[in-house]
């Protein structure tokens, strides 16, 4: 599915993303930036885009984007692009993955943990097959080792555990009725004491 699909289907189920414009020539770029921006590539052949440095953060004037524009073509390397996402940058929060796949025995199954870099270093997640009820929901937040950073540590207040709840649902609504998806992940979504925005999606058919 392309990028510019996936984005329309979370959209589609009501699922907050953070909005953004994709452009395919620097020019239009520096048109529609509203700084500070994310500049993130578009291609099917590159799937961990920070990885390859394909991604740039807080990018804040018309000559860092130039600069940052043109290092992420090039990090791309021989990859077919099929543009660059100019996003808005998202405010700090607590960074989880939301997601999933179509097993072959339970059908659509949602994951649900700690995102953004952490995935892959703590592997610390919560499954259900699809749909899911609101306890559910509530049930798989509070599964995870890392669910007192939701609550607020150290100063840091609580956030909106309705909201994680919400966008599980709506999640688990969309794997269950699209068959034609089979890995999906929304990662990072960012979640804050009141409310929520998905940074990045991933959706492989």
């Amino acid at each position: 599915m392309r990028y510019q699909d996936a984005i329309a289907l979370i959209k589609k189920y009501g699922i907050n993303f953070v909005e953004g414009s994709v452009v395919r020539t620097v020019d239009e770029a520096l048109k529609v930036a509203k700084y500070p921006v994310v500049l993130k590539i578009i291609s099917d052949e590159i799937l961990h885009k920070s990885d390859q440095g394909c991604v740039k953060l807080n990018v804040k004037d018309a000559d860092s984007l130039r600069k940052a524009y043109s290092e992420i073509m090039s990090n791309a390397g021989n990859a077919k692009v099929d543009g660059v996402l100019v996003q808005s940058m998202a405010k700090p929060g607590l960074e989880m993955i939301v997601g999933g796949r179509r097993d072959e025995q339970f059908g659509p199954v949602i994951l649900f943990g700690l995102g953004g870099i952490f995935v892959e270093v703590f592997k610390d997640f919560s499954l259900r097959v699809c749909p899911i009820s609101r306890d559910d929901a509530l049930e798989m937040i509070t599964e995870i080792k890392a669910y007192p950073l939701f609550k607020g540590v150290r100063g840091s207040k609580p956030v909106d555990i309705e909201a994680i709840a919400d966008v599980l649902q709506k999640v688990s609504k969309l794997l269950y009725e699209n068959e034609q998806i089979n890995e999906m992940d929304i990662n990072p979504t960012i979640v804050y004491e009141k409310g929520y925005c998905a940074v990045d999606i991933r959706v492989l058919p």
